[in-house]
């Protein structure tokens, strides 16, 4: 609370305490180990990880732009089978002001004319809407994909539209909602509205719904 500066110098001077916490973790690791004498997973490959964050910050960026871009990797290549999906699944890298590189996936994508439909879906199998928890952490994504302000693909510079795509197994049916869940998809449809992504039930658009 007490620091001056800003979130990303705070991140860069915990760098350089990286490798010592590191070194005193495996001491700790190495003593529960024998004390309750448990068996630990070889040490090499974290000692290895140490001595290079211990070297040098660059090493440490890019040790973890590479664990990034593998998770992106194969994110890529899963198939949820509880997801409704008609698009195509995509890679997306999104480089900040600062030169930083983030690497994320969408679960589907949508290109019409010079826009591109950006969308990270949820799926519920026994519930009308997906759960609160799952709508969160979709608006998670909403957060970044309506912060974009370039997006190219190949050399060709694409409008974005950022899509929260709610699905069930179930039909939809307003009449069926409890009055909480109604109240939940009116600040939802609000929330949308104040930050400009789109909002689909199914294949419906939210806007499109009658909720009374």
């Amino acid at each position: 609370m007490n620091y001056q500066s800003d979130p990303l110098h705070w991140n860069l001077s915990q760098i350089e305490n990286i490798g010592p916490i590191g070194e005193k973790a495996l001491t700790a690791y190495r003593k529960i180990s024998q004390q309750l004498n448990v068996e630990m997973h070889p040490f090499n490959t974290a000692e290895d990880r140490i001595h290079e964050l211990i070297e040098s910050k660059e090493n440490f960026i890019n040790l973890s732009r590479n664990l990034a871009k593998r998770a992106q990797n194969r994110e890529r290549k899963t198939i949820q089978p509880k997801e409704q999906l008609n698009g195509t699944k995509a890679i997306i890298s999104i480089k900040n002001y600062l030169g930083g590189y983030y690497y994320f996936t969408t679960d589907e994508t949508e290109i019409v004319q010079d826009s591109i439909r950006l969308i990270e879906g949820k799926h519920s199998k026994r519930n009308i809407i997906t759960s609160t928890e799952d709508i969160k952490d979709g608006l998670l994504k909403m957060i970044l994909f309506t912060n974009l302000k370039n997006v190219i693909i190949g050399n060709k510079e694409y409008k974005p539209i950022p899509t929260l795509k709610l699905t069930s197994d179930i039909e939809f049916s307003a009449d069926k909602l409890k009055p909480s869940k109604k109240e939940m998809l009116r600040l939802l449809y609000a929330e949308s509205i104040a930050d400009n992504f789109d909002v689909f039930l199914n294949d419906t658009k939210l806007q499109n719904i009658q909720i009374i």
